[in-house]
């Protein structure tokens, strides 16, 4: 194989070639601080001015209330801790699911230590989180509930208008928060329609650039910013604006929803030639990711290999995939996502999750199918343990 084949479009996707051009033309002749008076400064904070609206009018809601972040792990933060903080006597339990991505998990966790009573929800065997046990979780007490709209590994569609209903009939006064990082540009969001009163989003999943995101605050919302400064972004998040990178964010976001439709039919159509490929050959799989998923993401396990070494080998040929989720790719444990959904641990231990988008073709599908063909028998660990061998 000659050329790179990126299947791991869920971890960062490469940036639109016009997104880097608007970008170094910013950087370049642009490059005042919108906090300045002067021209310089004017000419920035329209750039920043005109990305807000662009990202508030794919979201319908309003220009005040976007702020823009470093990403997405940032933006949960800020929802999360900022409206705690801001609204102490709202209640001191919290609720989110045992499948969030770690920059929410990890913050419930050290909520927890803190003294907050935190509720992980379990999930099904698909995934989604069980909406009995949500009833039974809220109480008078709780502050806020967090959920991951598409879960990043496996690509589950979490029905947050049924989550918000049940909130709404128990207790209105909760806020809900909504990791959107892997739904954005995918899938239609109206947070306002949903319930969603806080919403986190990403630049570098949808062909934008890396460090930079966005959080959506209901204006009925307060919360308090996570650190200190000259007060930018309406005194919620300090520091000087990424002029350039807002501004590919803004150019990134208008770029993909502009042919999410279409997207959406090549994702599915992408998902099903890989599944029928594998389904015509010798290789024992399963796909865990659920029928209605997301079709920008399918897990799949393949029996009798480490999804490590199948990584690496995928790698020498030009084919790049991931085991999981990227931010925690590091840490040996199991995917706590895969676990939660009751997949036995060797199937685990065979996950590979491909993750496409508009860039990928049909016959990269058809090549990554033929580099597994090759490739599994020879890192079959159970050829190992058959009679004869050493």
């Amino acid at each position: 194989m000659g050329s790179e084949i990126y299947l791991d479009n869920s971890s960062t996707t490469r940036q639109y070639d016009e997104v880097t051009s608007l970008m170094a033309t910013i950087a370049s002749t642009k490059y005042g601080n919108p906090s300045s008076l002067h021209t310089k400064g004017i000419e920035a904070e329209r750039l920043v001015s005109a990305s807000r609206e662009t990202i508030a009018d794919l979201l319908g809601v309003r220009p005040s209330e976007v702020y823009f972040t470093s990403g997405g792990t940032e933006s949960n933060n800020l929802a999360i801790i900022g409206y705690l903080e801001a609204n102490p006597r709202k209640g001191r339990h919290i609720i989110t699911t045992s499948i969030e991505h770690p920059s929410v998990l990890e913050v419930f966790r050290h909520l927890g230590s803190r003294g907050w009573s935190v509720d992980f929800l379990d999930v099904d065997e698909k995934g989604r989180i069980l909406t009995g046990q949500l009833e039974e979780k809220i109480r008078p007490d709780t502050a806020l509930i967090s959920i991951v709209l598409v879960n990043n590994e496996t690509g589950t569609i979490q029905d947050i208008e049924e989550i918000s209903s049940i909130r709404d009939s128990l207790n209105p006064q909760t806020v809900i928060h909504a990791d959107a990082v892997q739904a954005f540009g995918k899938i239609t969001l109206y947070p306002v329609r949903a319930g969603i009163d806080l919403m986190s989003v990403s630049s570098h999943k949808i062909h934008g650039p890396k460090g930079v995101g966005a959080l959506y605050v209901s204006a009925k919302v307060r919360i308090n910013p996570l650190f200190y400064g000259g007060g930018q972004e309406t005194l919620l998040r300090s520091g000087t604006e990424n002029v350039p990178g807002i501004a590919g964010f803004g150019l990134a976001a208008s770029m993909t929803t502009e042919k999410i439709d279409e997207s959406f039919r090549k994702a599915v159509g992408l998902r099903e030639l890989l599944i029928s490929e594998l389904a015509s050959s010798d290789i024992s799989y399963c796909v865990n990711s659920p029928d209605d998923a997301l079709p920008h993401i399918v897990n799949i396990s393949f029996e009798n290999v480490r999804a490590e070494v199948l990584l690496h080998h995928l790698e020498q040929r030009g084919i790049f995939v991931s085991t999981g989720s990227a931010c925690s790719s590091h840490k040996k444990s199991r995917s706590h996502v895969l676990t939660a959904m009751g997949i036995a641990p060797e199937l685990i231990d065979g996950a590979i999750r491909f993750s496409f988008s508009n860039q990928n073709t049909e016959d990269e599908i058809r090549l990554t199918v033929d580099a597994l063909k090759d490739i599994i028998p020879v890192i079959d660990i159970s050829r190992k343990k058959r009679p004869g061998r050493k």
